[in-house]
């Protein structure tokens, strides 16, 4: 007779790495499983993916037995790692933080098949590709185009930016001047030729 699964608990912890302390403790405490027996089996069927973050899906039953399945790392997780960066952009596919190659996707895509939902390999590229643009992650080949235009707009960005930077800073000259009771010098040349057509209609 079949087990009743009573609680399905989902967690994403770094393979090879589990522990009975928080934040493993404070999630599974509760359900009253052995925890160190789920670390040390855990740990034992992520040992070959360490680096990663494996997410795993626990059923736990009546008696307080339990068993889990692994899933595949989080998508944002094996970019991350294939780009060789800590983290993505914070300003999503408006700021390029790394460029990864179209066979690098492939990899993750091919790794991420049996959780994505997708019908074939090109499907499973696109939905990776999403991804990795929404992150900020460019990837070479397949978005060039894009590149290119991000690559103009982040020039003429700084051009306007430099502009408004020198406008900025003749004002303060200006400002500064007027504030020493230094005379602007375009007052200065109208004063000028005031005084010289009141010198000539006197004579």
């Amino acid at each position: 007779m079949a087990k009743n699964v009573v609680k399905k608990i989902k967690l994403q912890i770094q393979a090879g790495k589990a522990t009975p302390a928080p934040p493993v403790g404070t999630v599974l405490g509760p359900a009253g499983i052995n925890l160190q027996e789920f670390c040390t089996k855990y740990n034992e069927a992520t040992r070959d993916k360490m680096g990663d973050i494996v997410p795993v899906e626990i059923s736990i039953y009546e008696d307080r037995t339990f068993d889990f399945v692994l899933k595949t790392p989080p998508t944002a997780s094996l970019l991350l790692k294939a780009a060789g960066i800590s983290k993505g952009s914070t300003k999503g596919a408006n700021q390029i933080v790394a460029t990864l190659t179209k066979d690098d996707i492939k990899k993750i895509a091919e790794i991420k098949m049996p959780d994505l939902n997708a019908y074939d390999l090109d499907s499973a590229i696109r939905i990776v590709a999403g991804t990795a643009r929404n992150m900020g992650i460019a990837v070479k080949g397949l978005n060039d185009a894009e590149l290119q235009e991000q690559a103009r707009e982040a020039e003429e960005a700084a051009a306007q930016a430099a502009k408004l930077e020198a406008e900025l800073e003749e004002m303060e000259e200006s400002a500064k001047a007027m504030a020493e009771g230094a005379s602007v010098e375009v007052e200065s040349t109208e004063q000028d030729k005031e005084t010289e057509e009141n010198t000539e209609s006197e004579e």
